[in-house]
């Protein structure tokens, strides 16, 4: 079941949105050469706690630490431990808030220095895919409308979008109803309504669409070990659009 939120709802959710947002404003001037993965866990842990927040991803369901890092062939829901951040990477920081009881979900591929072409391609790409998602999001529009729109830019662009990972509705459940899959058909899936809120979080690999799981239960990588990028908003369904609702409190 798909829960709408009211206004009230929607503003008690700002908080949270906002500081999950300027938390990824602050890791950026942290992502460089000789970081390590633990390094930037323990930065969004302080600043979120900080700000008045609690970090979502810390013991949900036994996930051990308060971030998410992806690096370079990992998809989503990579583990921060004692690798080091090496000149040409990518890392993909997945940040969820919350506060008062409500979540704020969003994410950023970083550059690591100076980026290899393909990989600013494909990190280009991955943003692009998500804003054009959102920019189909409007009352009665479907769930197959948005994966379809992200599907096409992205193959029309030869790289491939996960299916096994998608969006997410989002409030006071980290993970609700409904799933917002990143590919399909036009007109297919629910029909979207005011009062909406969900997750767009497109996963773009440079190469095949396939992933695997590693024995930890929670890395998430590409099979052919291809380079991954993902963005990802939490947004609302307007009268006359899509509202992102994690955006920075300056830009």
């Amino acid at each position: 079941m798909v829960q709408l939120k009211s206004n009230a709802d929607i503003e008690a959710m700002r908080p949270a949105c906002r500081v999950a947002a300027d938390t990824l404003v602050m890791i950026e001037a942290y992502i460089k050469p000789g970081i390590t993965t633990d390094r930037i866990n323990t930065l969004v842990h302080e600043y979120t706690l900080d700000h008045g927040g609690i970090p979502a991803p810390l013991n949900y369901r036994g996930f051990p630490k308060s971030v998410c890092t992806s690096l370079n062939h990992v998809v989503c829901h990579g583990i921060p431990d004692k690798k080091v951040l090496k000149e040409g990477d990518l890392i993909n920081v997945d940040v969820t808030t919350i506060i008062d009881g409500w979540h704020g979900d969003t994410s950023k591929t970083f550059f690591v220095g100076t980026p290899k072409v393909r990989a600013q391609k494909l990190t280009e790409v991955a943003r692009e895919a998500l804003q054009i998602g959102i920019d189909v999001v409007k009352p009665g529009a479907t769930l197959g409308d948005i994966g379809y729109a992200i599907q096409t830019f992205v193959e029309k662009n030869r790289f491939s979008v996960v299916r096994e990972y998608c969006g997410h509705g989002i409030g006071r459940v980290f993970h609700e109803d409904p799933q917002v899959v990143h590919f399909g058909n036009p007109g297919e899936g629910m029909a979207l309504k005011e009062g909406m809120v969900f997750t767009i979080e497109p996963m773009v690999n440079a190469g095949k669409a396939a992933v695997k799981l590693l024995n930890d239960g929670w890395t998430v990588v590409t099979r052919d070990r291809s380079l991954s990028a993902q963005f990802e908003h939490t947004l609302t369904v307007r009268k006359d659009g899509a509202e992102i609702l994690t955006l920075p409190s300056q830009g």
